[in-house]
C-alpha cells in the first residue's frame, strides 16, 4: 500500500525497517539472506552505516554497492563460502535469515512442518541457522505475517532464540543475539517478559488489531505502538533509481499489500 504522504510503499517501508535493523552494527559483516534483506543491507551501506561490510553473496567483498544482483564494480576482498563459516566462528557479523515459523520466545525455524520422525512438509533443513543464532547477531525477514508463521512453538528448532540458548549453557548463549523481526505488517524484537517476542511498530496503514490477529500467540506491546518510520527522500531515491530500478522489492511485497 503506498502512502500518501510520501509515495512510500509498504516493500520501500521494510527495507527501511531492515537498515535499521543494521544501522548500529558499525564494522561488521552484514550477511542477508533473500531479496528484501539484501535490499534493506545495501541501503544502510549508503546511509546509516557506511562502514558495514557486504559480499556479493558468492565470493567477494564489495567496496561498493551495486544494484540488486548487479555485479560490483569495486571489490575489496574474497570471502568463498568456506571462509564464510570462519567467520561464523570467530567474526562479528549479523545475519538476516528467513522463517518458516517464528514462536514466541523467538525460536526459529526452517527445516520441516509436523513431527521430526514424519513431517507433513520438508524445508530447507537446519542450513546454517543453528551456528548464525549461537555465534552472531541474527534477524529475521518475514513477508507474509500470519499465524502459521508466528507460532506457539515451532515444529523444530532451527535459529535458537534467547531463552532456549540460555538454557543450553554458556556456550550457546554467550553470543545469542535475536535483535529484530521485521514483517510486512510490523517490527518486532524478542525484548518482552521472559525473552517473548514483543511489538515495537507497525508500519503504515497497519493497526495493532491486525497484527495480533496474525500473530498466533499473545503479542507483548506498549499501550502507545508507534508507527515504523517512512523513508526519507534520500531513501526513497536509492531503493528507486539506484538499488532496485526494476522494482524487485514488489515480489516479495507487493503494491497493494
Amino acid at each position: 500500500m503506498s502512502d500518501p504522504r510520501n509515495g512510500s510503499t509498504r516493500a520501500d517501508v521494510c527495507a527501511a525497517a531492515i537498515a535499521d535493523a543494521f544501522r548500529d552494527d558499525g564494522e561488521i559483516f552484514g550477511s542477508p539472506m533473500g531479496l528484501l534483506p539484501m535490499l534493506g543491507v545495501r541501503l544502510a551501506k549508503l546511509t546509516s552505516n557506511p562502514d558495514l561490510v557486504i559480499s556479493d553473496g558468492e565470493s567477494l567483498f564489495l567496496a561498493g554497492v551495486p544494484p540488486l544482483f548487479g555485479t560490483g564494480d569495486v571489490v575489496e576482498g574474497w570471502i568463498p563460502f568456506r571462509k564464510v563459516f570462519d567467520v561464523v566462528a570467530h567474526g562479528k557479523r549479523h545475519v538476516m535469515m528467513g522463517a518458516t515459523q517464528v514462536d514466541r520466545h523467538g525460536n526459529q525455524n526452517i527445516s520441516a512442518i509436523g513431527d521430526w520422525a514424519r513431517p507433513k512438509r520438508q524445508l530447507l533443513g537446519s542450513r546454517g541457522a543453528p551456528g548464525n543464532t549461537v555465534n552472531n547477531r541474527t534477524s529475521y525477514w518475514v513477508p507474509r505475517h500470519s499465524p502459521r508463521v508466528f507460532v506457539e512453538r515451532v515444529d523444530i528448532v532451527t535459529g535458537v532464540g534467547p531463552r532456549l540458548a540460555r538454557e543450553a549453557g554458556p556456550a550457546a548463549a554467550r553470543y545469542n543475539d535475536i535483535h529484530r523481526i521485521v514483517s510486512n505488517l510490523a517490527v518486532l524484537d524478542v525484548q518482552g517478559p521472559d525473552d517473548t517476542v514483543r511489538l515495537l511498530s507497525v508500519h503504515p496503514g497497519v493497526s495493532v488489531e491486525e497484527v495480533r490477529a496474525a500473530t498466533g500467540f499473545e503479542l507483548d506491546a506498549p499501550a502507545d505502538v508507534p508507527t515504523t518510520r517512512e523513508p526519507t527522500t534520500e531513501e526513497l531515491i536509492l531503493i528507486r533509481e539506484v538499488l532496485d530500478p526494476e522494482g524487485l522489492r514488489f515480489r516479495e511485497v507487493p503494491d497493494g499489500d
